[in-house]
C-alpha cells in the first residue's frame, strides 16, 4: 500500500460529515481541509457563515499542519510568557491561535489539516475533534 495523501474525494467525504454535525448543532461554519504541505484541498462555506470565517478556517487548517498540533493546544502555549508567545506573528500572518484546527493523521503521519470557523474557539475545536474521529473512520474504510 502506498503512502496515504489527502485528496479531494476524502476531503469531500469529511466535509459532508462535519457539515451535517455543524447543522445539527446550529453552527454555520466554514470547513477547510489542507494537505500535509498546508495547501488547500477543499473549503466549504455553509450558508450564513461569517465572512471572516473563510480566512480563519483556512489558516487553522494550515496552522495545525505547520506546527503539528491542534490550534487549541497552540493557543495555550502562545500566551504571554509561554514558549510560543508571538508565533501568530510569524509566517506572514498565516499562523492562527484560535481553537478549531486539527492535524489529520494516518497513524503517526500527518496527511492533512482540518480547520473549522463559525463559533467560539471551543465550539470550533469540538467540531474539529468530531471531524478528526470521522477522518479516522474514513481511512479505515479505504
Amino acid at each position: 500500500m502506498g503512502e496515504r495523501v489527502m485528496n479531494l474525494q476524502l476531503a469531500k467525504q469529511l466535509i459532508e460529515c462535519v457539515e451535517h454535525r455543524a447543522a445539527e448543532t446550529g453552527l454555520n461554519a466554514v470547513i477547510a481541509i489542507c494537505n500535509a504541505h498546508g495547501n488547500p484541498v477543499a473549503v466549504h462555506v455553509m450558508d450564513d457563515a461569517f465572512l471572516v470565517s473563510y480566512d480563519v478556517a483556512t489558516k487553522k487548517a494550515y496552522t495545525s499542519v505547520a506546527v503539528k498540533m491542534s490550534t487549541m493546544e497552540l493557543s495555550k502555549i502562545a500566551q504571554p510568557g509561554q514558549t510560543f508567545y508571538g508565533v501568530d506573528k510569524l509566517d506572514g500572518g498565516k499562523i492562527i491561535i484560535f481553537g478549531g484546527g486539527i492535524p489529520l493523521k494516518d497513524g503517526d503521519k500527518i496527511v492533512g489539516g482540518l480547520g473549522i470557523s463559525g463559533g467560539t474557539g471551543e465550539e470550533d475545536h469540538a467540531l474539529a475533534v468530531f471531524g478528526e474521529k470521522v477522518f479516522e473512520e474514513l481511512i479505515k474504510m479505504q
